[in-house]
């Protein structure tokens, strides 16, 4: 995967010549393309980000960052501390289209073995109603030029689908999605149900409601895999079965297993930026600088800059690199790190 792929790991060195050394040795011919780059300190996974913000440059997240926002790398990949990273994010690399906040955004699988984007999800907990417009905006953006989606379709994430229902914050946000016309194909609320029935591309809420939804998915399909796991090996009669149906459990396990949806990112920036799981482990971080690359290969924070910098007319983005002055790749692992 991403066979020209280079990669600049930032943290203190010891730790990370330790980990390379515990590498396998098929793995050790990709160290030519690693660099370690020293940095003394760290930030914890229970630093509030006005600490981090205060503190020294010299963390290995306020390194890596301040190395995106030179050009030095194309895209950061962190399983770091959240908060720490989106205010650090905003401080090294600033926001496209005058942007108070980026959002979070992750996909959650949908039925039929498809997906669709939530955001916000954990960034901002309340927001405006033009908040949630322009994170519609963003997330249709990256549905159609990183996923492909042709017109993909928009909703806003409610307790009803009535227009009389929901927070003034949403209703009024409906209103303004209704108003912009064919630029967003909104198709209106959505409930909590529809979220996993694949009735939208892209679903729009705070951060608030958008955590506590990835956070309980998360659970459900760990919870589920447990379950289907346990109930065939419960007896011998059961655990034939279970022998006999091993291909289609397997099929359901990868496509309800969170990992293979890791990989969250911090749109709203004017670089990239990817946020993993912190208990993701080395398949799950690969998906997360998956999305990174690809993020890269369509210059996503261009994107999102011209069409929110328009947004009252929300025109259609060529989704083609040559219109970006970018390099044409022939393949996205083309992209340095």
């Amino acid at each position: 995967m991403h066979s020209g792929l280079t990669l600049r790991l930032f943290g203190p060195s010891d730790i990370l010549e330790a980990e390379l050394e515990h590498l396998p040795s098929r793995l050790r011919r990709a160290e030519s393309r690693l660099t370690l780059i020293h940095s003394p300190n760290v930030i914890s996974q229970a630093q509030k980000p006005s600490a981090a913000l205060r503190s020294a440059r010299d963390t290995s997240l306020a390194m890596m960052l301040e190395d995106v926002a030179k050009g030095e790398s194309m895209a950061g990949v962190s399983a770091g501390n959240t908060g720490a990273l989106m205010a650090l994010s905003r401080r090294a690399l600033g926001t496209v289209a005058g942007i108070p906040r980026p959002a979070i955004s992750t996909a959650i699988p949908t039925k039929g073995g498809g997906r669709c984007y939530m955001l916000d999800m954990g960034a901002n907990i309340e927001s405006s109603a033009q908040r949630l417009v322009e994170f519609a905006v963003m997330g249709e953006v990256a549905a159609r030029c990183v996923d492909g989606l042709t017109r993909p379709r928009v909703a806003l994430l409610n307790m009803g689908v009535e227009a009389t229902k929901g927070p003034a914050n949403v209703r009024q946000a409906d209103a303004l999605l209704r108003n912009l016309g064919d630029g967003v194909n909104y198709v209106g609320f959505i409930e909590g149900d529809g979220l996993f029935n694949g009735e939208a591309d892209v679903v729009v809420c705070d951060g608030f409601v958008g955590n506590i939804v990835l956070k309980s998915s998360e659970g459900l399909a760990r919870m589920l895999i447990e379950r289907v796991q346990a109930t065939f090996g419960a007896h011998w009669g059961s655990r034939l079965v279970g022998m006999l149906a091993k291909p289609a459990l397997l099929r359901l396990k990868r496509q309800l297993d969170p990992v293979r949806y890791n990989g969250a990112s911090l749109l709203g920036l004017s670089g990239i930026v990817v946020k993993s799981h912190g208990r993701a482990d080395a398949q799950g971080f690969a998906c997360a600088v998956s999305r990174a690359v690809q993020e890269v290969s369509i210059n996503l924070p261009r994107l999102l800059e011209r069409e929110l910098g328009q947004r009252t007319s929300i025109p259609w983005v060529a989704c083609d690199p040559r219109d970006r002055g970018l390099p044409t790749p022939s393949r996205p692992d083309e992209f340095p790190s």
